[in-house]
């Protein structure tokens, strides 16, 4: 075999380990840092009506826009109905939160499940986003729950049988926007920790717009007319950035097993 051949079959073997070792490199990922995530530069532009991705909306996914959600939830104001409810409930979060022994958050508590829209108010984590011909799937990080969301232009159910994550549609407002509906949740959750309720009711939008090739913008709307006096928004164009596509993301699961551990270890500390 000619020398020459040889010395180029060798830099091809060389070139393909150095990327079958860069593939692998990224494992249990928990997200980019604050410092990565601000450096994340806006890449080309948007692709044409696809969302396909790991996405990471940094540390406002997990909390730092809860403040604001909580603000914003208190511009409308409870229904008679909704006193009632918000009452009954005891985060360890916000404006609302009690000492750590009365807290009966049932997913800190019990290891329920966060349920929907609590898993995009609060704990939005890294999510990857994959279509298929008749449906959107969000894979998320958090509790390593999936949902999804139907694009072959059923309607939503008119009397739901309420679910954890609801019965959700979706269509292309425009080449980069997709707006997403749903319904039909389940009342034993909350829409975020801070304790804000909501009933069978609740109707929730979520606005998707990618900016740019390495940006998409995340806006839900809370519409629940038996609990609030109007609709508010519990995420405002919050920016989320795009992971490499090699990215192993972490499993994040709450068990109920932790969390009578959990509740037992806090309780002995305050006998």
């Amino acid at each position: 075999m000619p020398k020459r051949v040889v010395v180029s079959m060798i830099a091809a073997a060389a070139v393909l380990t150095v990327s079958s070792v860069s593939l692998a490199q990224t494992w249990n990922s928990a997200g980019l840092s604050a410092a990565e995530f601000k450096a994340q530069q806006a890449g080309g532009p948007a692709p044409r009506r696809d969302l396909t991705g790991i996405w990471d909306a940094g540390g406002a996914g997990i909390g730092g826009a809860a403040q604001a959600a909580e603000r914003a939830a208190a511009q409308a104001p409870f229904t008679p109905l909704g006193e009632q409810m918000v009452k009954l409930n005891k985060p360890g979060n916000g404006a609302r939160s009690v000492p750590v022994a009365e807290i009966n958050d049932p997913l800190s508590t019990m290891g329920d499940p966060s349920g929907f829209p609590r898993l995009v108010t609060f704990e939005l984590r890294p999510v990857q986003i994959v279509h298929t011909p008749n449906q959107v799937l969000m894979l998320y990080m958090f509790e390593k729950r999936w949902r999804v969301i139907w694009t072959d232009g059923r309607e939503l159910p008119r009397d739901p049988d309420p679910r954890w994550y609801g019965y959700s549609v979706g269509r292309w407002e425009d080449d980069t926007t997709f707006v997403v509906q749903t319904v039909g949740m389940d009342d034993r959750t909350w829409v975020d920790n801070s304790g804000s309720p909501h009933s069978t009711g609740l109707r929730v939008e979520e606005r998707y717009r990618r900016v740019s090739q390495n940006t998409l913008e995340l806006t839900v709307t809370i519409d629940d007319p038996k609990v609030y006096t109007k609709p508010w928004l519990a995420r405002n164009r919050l920016p989320l950035k795009l992971l490499p596509p090699n990215t192993d993301v972490m499993e994040m699961i709450p068990s109920a097993s932790e969390s009578a551990a959990y509740q037992k270890f806090i309780s002995s500390q305050t006998k």
